[in-house]
């Protein structure tokens, strides 16, 4: 099979042990991440070749990031070294009923001074199967926004599969572009729709209820007004406090509706990145297995990053079968 190809930033997440909060601790731990290498590195888990695009710092924090995303399987022959610094982000990790608080540093980023001319997607997207994207890429700058632009523009032009997780963040669009055309545009070019009614709404300016009565008609209606969209994935949670959680994922494939079992999570270990834990889980499942079993792949996916400290998921697809198949107990396997 061919290769799936992520674009984004590459980001360092610094965090306090444990749940302690910043002033109360003298010890920090650190990880890489980001959305896009997130999901690049859960693909590479379940056996997929990756590769993941972005630029990092030419320094030993660079080379550091770039060391991590090799070690997990991802291809990063194509990370362009920059003057300027790695971003990272600074994380508490709440409790209870404390929500977990976080602060970026990332305005003047490796990432956000990207070259759009150093990247070469002819050569970047041979033998690519699958291009995956997120709307917090084209917000980042306008130097991140033309480089995914060209590389969407080519890809759909070679009949890649392009999935589009929308991810509009009003405070991350500060360079003057107008945020709704642009991931109208952006999508436009997509297969993939990873997003429901808000995500939609917030695309169309609509005001579907999130619910099935709602997802419905707007997967249809986003499909209307978006041809190229050939499918919409959601996922649903309730949180009932920081630790505890349920989730659920439904579907919109164009003929018909599915929604899965719920998974409930009552010890949370880490929840940043679920969401892309669930993007890679339901790419792997359109690769491999039919429109529902990926849908149930997705959803335990994202139920099982619950369970791993640090951004990705390092799960391997027999973990994720096991929760489909019903093994929910976390019994000692001998």
């Amino acid at each position: 099979m061919g290769k799936v190809v992520t674009f984004g930033e590459v980001l360092m997440r610094i965090a306090p042990l444990g749940n302690k909060k910043l002033k109360q601790s003298n010890q920090l731990e650190y990880y890489f991440g980001g959305t896009e290498a997130n999901v690049a590195i859960s693909l590479s888990q379940f056996g997929n070749k990756t590769q993941h695009i972005s630029a990092v710092s030419n320094d030993f924090i660079g080379d550091a990031a770039k060391s991590y995303l090799s070690k997990f399987g991802v291809n990063t022959n194509a990370i362009i070294d920059t003057d300027h610094p790695l971003g990272m982000y600074f994380l508490e990790v709440g409790a209870v009923m404390r929500s977990s608080t976080i602060s970026y540093n990332r305005s003047n980023s490796s990432f956000c001074n990207i070259d759009p001319k150093k990247i070469d997607w002819e050569k970047i997207l041979e033998n690519c199967q699958w291009f995956h994207w997120t709307g917090i890429t084209p917000a980042l700058s306008n130097n991140a926004y033309q480089a995914l632009k060209e590389g969407l523009k080519l890809a759909h032009k070679k009949g890649i599969t392009i999935s589009a997780d929308p991810a509009y963040r009003s405070n991350l669009w500060n360079y003057g572009k107008d945020a709704v055309k642009i991931l109208n545009e952006l999508v436009g070019l997509s297969t993939i729709f990873i997003g429901g009614p808000n995500e939609i709404n917030e695309l169309l300016d609509t005001t579907f209820l999130n619910s099935k009565e709602g997802f419905i008609p707007a997967s249809k209606l986003l499909i209307d007004e978006h041809p190229n969209i050939k499918k919409v994935y959601d996922k649903t949670r309730v949180s009932l406090n920081a630790n505890w959680h349920k989730i659920t994922a439904r579907m919109w494939n164009g003929n018909e509706y599915a929604q899965t079992n719920e998974i409930e999570i009552t010890h949370v270990v880490d929840r940043i990145g679920t969401g892309d834990a669930y993007a890679a889980g339901l790419i792997h499942g359109l690769l491999h297995y039919d429109d529902i079993m990926a849908l149930e792949f997705a959803n335990a996916a994202c139920g099982l990053k619950h369970t791993i400290e640090g951004d990705a998921n390092l799960v391997t697809e027999e973990e994720v079968l096991r929760i489909i198949r019903g093994n929910l107990t976390g019994r000692i396997i001998r």
